[in-house]
């Protein structure tokens, strides 16, 4: 499977793979969103009547506490932002000190009519904080309504730092807060669609509930993705998406570091970039369109403009093909397109030092996100080398075949075949990631250079972690008149792509680079099992929402 920007995608486990082919029809879709309506309308009608319930109590003390009124959250006063403190800075040092702090109601538990413990959670960070009767500071109606609050609520509170003498298991900070005030934001309705424990459960856990007798909520993907906004809120999926962010940043400063220009192409062209038929089209005001399946054609033409080395990060797309059970209508590509001197292997020279940096990057900046997603879904950690991999499609291939695996000369490796070749490589070289170049030209796009020596192959590389291919890449065809030769070799439509071909003809350097799939790579150096995982809201043939 080889294409310029990669489709990231990752066959489903068994169990993904049941839920995913019974697709919702309308009518069960229609019945549940009836379902879901009965469910807000419930919990609307218990807010208002819990509201009421707690405000008939007449408190000396009740501008403690409380619900916050709307009129105070439209901006009515401005505040001081350093009165509040982060969940994440309250420790020891703090003692004794008073400290403002907003978060969610993660978890309350009533000790008594006297006495409640909440832990508030902000940006994967808990605290636990104890709301006890005190004469003219803390009355019991303040612990009622304490426990009265709907879990997933925003919370502020106000109270006296302390430390207890023994370790609290509950929580990240070692320390407590000592309520004295304490106002609710927002809300959250008191039933949830999902609750964040039963979302954040391991499969380890709930196979050894089982087999203690036990029955654990299992949270199937489809279900997460529904209500993806609470599913967000687990440990794992904030390390998961923290982690693709220092991605993105890591291949922006390196880039920035070698001198590349970050450019920003159209997501509407006129023709297809790839060519095939995993094209979105449209009608744009009378002319053919359709949605950039990658920004290759303009990263070129950019080249062609002197900026002689560029990149980008958004979003690209690709329709259903002969693999919709498990491929991405939409996800995010990290392009670069470089001039090179003499060789195709100054492209993969920048792959291999970008890598490592982003891989030692991760590795360094991101333990406690990596630690946050190993507790749900444990996988160990990518094996790399300081230098990395090179094998040519040949070389690939007669491993293979020493393996007992027969592949077709010049044809592409199926998913199958990659894998079984990231086996062979890491038991012979130690390494999870590496390069396989000189490509069958005939598995390639257009514009990719064919190899001097054989035009049976091509100036042109994938790269691999765990068995999954992450990058495809090559030396481009820079000579026009050969270019319109390609394209029309493969079908495509050179009226189309006209403004791209005749860049070329104004003076164009050699030039190569290469696409990599954003969510692939971090669903691969996590050891995920499926790309929805690492897309903060997939979209796919049977889902545009949430």
């Amino acid at each position: 499977m080889s294409s310029e920007s990669q489709e990231p995608s990752s066959l489903p486990s068994p169990a993904e793979q049941e839920d995913e082919s019974k697709s919702i029809s309308k009518k069960a879709a229609k019945k549940e969103a009836a379902k879901l309506e009965k469910l807000r309308r419930r919990q609307e009608a218990s807010l208002v009547a819990g509201a009421t319930s707690l405000s008939v109590e007449e408190d000396p003390l009740s501008s403690n506490y409380g619900d916050v009124p709307l009129l105070e959250l439209q901006s009515k006063t401005v505040a001081n932002i350093g009165d509040w403190t982060k969940i994440e800075a309250l420790t020891n040092s703090l003692e004794n000190q008073s400290v403002l702090i907003r978060g969610r109601a993660q978890a309350i538990r009533a000790v008594g009519k006297k006495m409640a413990f909440l832990v508030l959670r902000e940006n994967g960070f808990t605290v636990q904080c104890v709301v006890q009767v005190q004469p003219n500071i803390v009355s019991p109606q303040m612990v009622k309504f304490a426990t009265a609050l709907s879990r997933e609520s925003i919370v502020d509170i106000e109270g006296v730092v302390s430390v207890p003498n023994t370790a609290i298991k509950g929580a990240t900070q070692q320390v407590e807060v000592q309520v004295r005030k304490l106002y609710c934001v927002s809300r959250a309705v008191p039933t949830l669609p999902i609750n964040i424990e039963d979302a954040a459960r391991s499969e380890i856990e709930i196979e050894k509930a089982i087999q203690a007798g036990e029955q654990l909520v299992r949270v199937n993907q489809d279900t997460r993705l529904n209500f993806r906004v609470l599913d967000l809120r687990t440990p794992a999926n904030q390390g998961i998406f923290r982690i693709q962010s220092q991605v993105g940043n890591a291949f922006r400063q390196f880039l920035l570091s070698e001198g590349f220009v970050e450019i920003h192409t159209p997501k509407l062209i006129a023709g297809s970039s790839e060519g095939g038929a995993a094209v979105f089209k449209l009608d744009y005001k009378g002319q053919p369109a359709c949605l950039a399946q990658s920004p290759q054609l303009h990263k070129q033409m950019s080249i062609c403009g002197d900026f002689g080395r560029v990149f980008e990060i958004g979003a690209v797309f690709r329709a259903e093909d002969s693999y919709t059970h498990r491929h991405l209508c939409e996800f995010t590509g990290l392009d670069v397109e470089m001039e090179i001197k003499k060789h195709y292997s100054e492209v993969m020279d920048i792959v291999d030092k970008l890598f490592v940096a982003m891989f030692d990057s991760l590795n360094q900046n991101c333990k406690k996100d990596l630690e946050a997603v190993g507790r749900q879904y444990p996988f160990e950690p990518l094996k790399y080398l300081r230098q990395t991999l090179r094998l040519t499609y040949e070389e690939g291939v007669q491993m293979l075949k020493d393996a007992g695996t027969e592949i077709e000369p010049f044809g592409d490796l199926n998913t199958e075949a990659e894998r079984k070749l990231g086996q062979l490589v890491l038991q012979k070289y130690g390494t999870e990631f590496y390069i396989l170049h000189r490509y069958p030209l005939a598995v390639r796009p257009f514009y990719t250079m064919p190899c001097y020596d054989n035009q049976e192959y091509s100036n042109s590389f994938d790269v691999f972690i765990r068995g999954e291919e992450i990058i495809s890449g090559a030396q481009r065809i820079h000579v026009p008149e050969f270019l319109e030769e390609r394209a029309v070799a493969k079908g495509i439509d050179t009226k189309t792509i006209s403004a791209y071909i005749d860049s070329f003809r104004y003076g164009a350097p050699p030039h190569g680079g290469f696409g990599v799939g954003l969510e692939r790579v971090v669903m691969l150096f996590c050891g995920l099992n499926n790309i929805r995982k690492t897309s903060l809201y997939p979209r796919d043939p049977l889902r545009i929402a949430p």
